[in-house]
């Protein structure tokens, strides 16, 4: 009779295709953890959060190496800027030497402030009351800085040594600056060319800066005006935010 050999017998093709099935799928599953575990090892050329300085470092060499680049392509432009102001001769110099100040893209020389805003002491931790929101300088006391220094009338501004347009923008997280994607640590210094009397006179004006000089009081943060008789801001040479302009419809371009 069919079957009744003494050698093992052979499971029913059911329990093998089973079998087949499992180890199959066994063998998938791990295929899929080995990738997403070489994918989650692998941060070259990627960003490991977990190793925030190194990859700050990486940017801010990034950073150099394409501002670099913008500065050749921003001294292509002015020259390009000079031929075409020299083929449109109704173009007006004093117009286009005020909209290049207002712009950054022109250095401006003239009198002014130094602001330097900088973290208190280590000594102030012993200060009752004091924690660690009370003795650094936030992202709000710039701000009001800048603003205050704007509305007395400054003609250029520089943050860091960075000219400041109207698309700059920076960010503090903990007690660094970002800026023009570069990073700063304190002392934070603003420079403006314009008036001394009247910018000193906005800067007692501003209520958010006179906040922070009550903590200047309690909290010993550090703060400082200078005055200039001449001061150089340079001009800007981060590169542009903006990639598209358009003169709206009706503009006269010579006006």
């Amino acid at each position: 009779m069919a079957g009744s050999g003494t050698g093992p017998q052979s499971p029913p093709l059911r329990v093998q295709l089973r079998s087949s099935m499992t180890v199959g799928a066994v063998l998938a599953a791990a295929g899929l953890l080995f990738a997403a575990s070489a994918q989650l090892a692998d941060t070259s050329g990627g960003r490991d959060a977990q190793d925030l300085a190194t990859l700050a470092d990486a940017e801010a060499r990034r950073v150099t190496e394409l501002a670099s680049r913008a500065e050749d392509l921003d001294a292509e432009v002015r020259a390009l800027d000079r031929q075409v102001a020299a083929d449109v001769p109704r173009t007006d110099p004093a117009l286009a030497a005020r909209q290049g100040v207002a712009a950054g893209t022109l250095p401006v020389t003239g009198p002014g402030l130094t602001v330097s805003l900088d973290d208190a002491p280590p000594s102030s931790w012993s200060i009752s009351g004091a924690t660690a929101d009370d003795l650094v300088v936030h992202q709000q006391d710039l701000q009001d800085v800048i603003n205050a220094l704007w509305a007395g009338g400054a003609e250029a501004m520089t943050l860091q040594g960075e000219r400041v347009t109207a698309t700059s923008a920076f960010r503090c997280s903990g007690n660094i600056l970002l800026l023009h994607g570069k990073v700063f640590s304190p002392p934070y210094v603003v420079t403006v060319v314009g008036d001394p009397d009247q910018l000193e006179a906005a800067l007692d004006r501003s209520e958010g800066v006179q906040t922070y000089r009550d903590y200047v009081s309690l909290m010993n943060l550090g703060w400082a005006v200078q005055r200039h008789d001449a001061v150089e801001l340079p001009a800007y040479s981060a590169g542009s935010g903006l990639r598209h302009a358009q003169v709206p419809d009706g503009t006269d371009v010579f006006s």
